[in-house]
C-alpha cells in the first residue's frame, strides 16, 4: 500500500490539503496529515480546524512514497520556513521518490532547487520562486518525481492523477466514476 505524508501548516487552503486526502484514502492509499505547527490543530487559511494525525516530530518519513505539500497563505510560507519539512524533502528527491505541491506550495520547491531545470506549474503570480523552472500554466504537471498542481480548481485532477501513479489508472479512474467527475468533465 502506498504511503502518502501531507504537511499542513497554519494558513493551508482547505480543498488542497482535504481533497487529496479523501481521494487518495478512496483508493486504497495510507494517507497522514502531519502538522508542523508543534499542535495536531492546525487552522486553515478560512479558520477551519482540521486535527492531523501526526506531528512533524513524530513522522518517520523513510517509508513515504509521496510528500504533499497543500499551498494557501500564509500555509505555503509557513511550510518555506519549516527547516525539517525542507530537510525532509531535499532527502525524497534525492532518493527519486515523489513530491507533490500546489498552489503556491510550489514556492518551497523552487527555493531548494528541486524544480530546476523541470516543467512545473503553480498558482499565476508565483511562477517568479519556481528558481530554474519552465513554468507550464497546466493544471498539473508531472516532471519526474516532481508533481506540482495550478490552484484550488485544479485540486481534483492533480489528486486524481497523483493516486493514478501511486495505485493504477484504473483505480484512479474508478474514484473518479464514483465521485461524478467524469460525469462533470464529460458536460
Amino acid at each position: 500500500m502506498a504511503k502518502v505524508y501531507e504537511f499542513l501548516g497554519t494558513g493551508f487552503e482547505d480543498i488542497e490539503a482535504l481533497i487529496p486526502l479523501d481521494i487518495m484514502r478512496r483508493g486504497g492509499v495510507d494517507f497522514k496529515l502531519v502538522s508542523i505547527t508543534g499542535n495536531k490543530v492546525v487552522e486553515s487559511s478560512h479558520g477551519v480546524k482540521i486535527e492531523a494525525d501526526l506531528l512533524f516530530e513524530e513522522a518517520d518519513l523513510s517509508d513515504a512514497d509521496l510528500l504533499m505539500l497543500p499551498g494557501g497563505l500564509p500555509g505555503a510560507d509557513n511550510l518555506n520556513a519549516h527547516e525539517g519539512l525542507k530537510k525532509a524533502l531535499v532527502e525524497q528527491n534525492e532518493k527519486g521518490k515523489l513530491i507533490g505541491a500546489i498552489c503556491a506550495a510550489p514556492l518551497v520547491l523552487g527555493g531548494l532547487g528541486l524544480v530546476k531545470g523541470k516543467r512545473a506549474t503553480c498558482y499565476p503570480g508565483f511562477e517568479k520562486f519556481l528558481t530554474g523552472a519552465e513554468y507550464t500554466q497546466e493544471l498539473f504537471t508531472v516532471d519526474g518525481n516532481i508533481i506540482t498542481g495550478e490552484g484550488p480548481a485544479a485540486t481534483l485532477p492533480y489528486a486524481y492523477k497523483l493516486l493514478s501513479i501511486l495505485t493504477n489508472e484504473e483505480t484512479s479512474r474508478g474514484i473518479q466514476d464514483g465521485m461524478m467527475f467524469t460525469h462533470l468533465m464529460s458536460k
